[in-house]
C-alpha cells in the first residue's frame, strides 16, 4: 500500500531518505519537510512496515527532453535492499505515473549522477528514456 507521509510516520520515512542520501541527516530531512519543501512525499507500506518511498513533484520550468508543463517529476525513489526485484520499485513508478497524470501532467522526468549505473539500469528498465547527459560546472566567487 502507498501511503502520504504524514507527522505520524515521517520519521520513517526520513530514515530512508537518509539511507538514499546519506549527506542528509534526519533532522535535515525533518526540516525541510516542515518547511513545505518536500510536499508529495510517499511512503510504500506492506505488513505494517515501511520498506520504499518515492518522493514527486511538479516542475514548471524547463525540464531537459520534455515538451510540455508542468512535468511529474520523480524526485527520489529508495526501496530498501532486502525487498529490491520483488516489483516494489515499479510499483512505485506506476504510482508516479497516476500522480503525475492526476496533477495535469503528460510526461513524467527524473535524473541521476552519471556514475550512478544501479539508478540508470532501473530508470532504463522502467521506460525511462535518457534526455541528455551532462556536467554541471561552478565558480566561487568569493575573494
Amino acid at each position: 500500500m502507498i501511503v502520504p507521509v504524514t507527522k505520524e510516520n515521517e520519521r520513517i520515512w526520513a530514515e530512508l531518505c537518509v539511507a538514499l542520501w546519506p549527506d542528509n541527516s534526519i533532522d535535515d530531512m525533518l526540516k525541510e519537510r516542515d518547511l513545505g519543501n518536500l510536499p508529495n512525499e510517499f511512503l510504500y507500506i506492506y505488513n505494517g512496515e515501511a520498506l520504499a518511498f518515492i518522493s514527486l513533484s511538479l516542475r514548471n520550468d524547463y525540464v531537459e527532453g520534455t515538451d510540455s508543463s508542468p512535468v511529474g517529476y520523480l524526485e527520489g525513489i529508495y526501496v530498501k535492499p532486502e525487498w529490491r526485484g520483488k516489483g516494489i520499485g515499479r510499483e512505485l513508478v506506476e504510482f508516479a505515473k497516476r500522480w503525475s497524470r492526476d496533477q495535469g501532467c503528460f510526461q513524467l522526468a527524473s535524473d541521476c549522477e552519471l556514475d550512478n549505473k544501479s539508478s540508470e539500469i532501473f530508470h532504463n528498465k522502467m521506460g525511462f528514456k535518457e534526455a541528455n547527459r551532462i556536467i554541471c560546472y561552478t565558480m566561487d566567487l568569493k575573494n
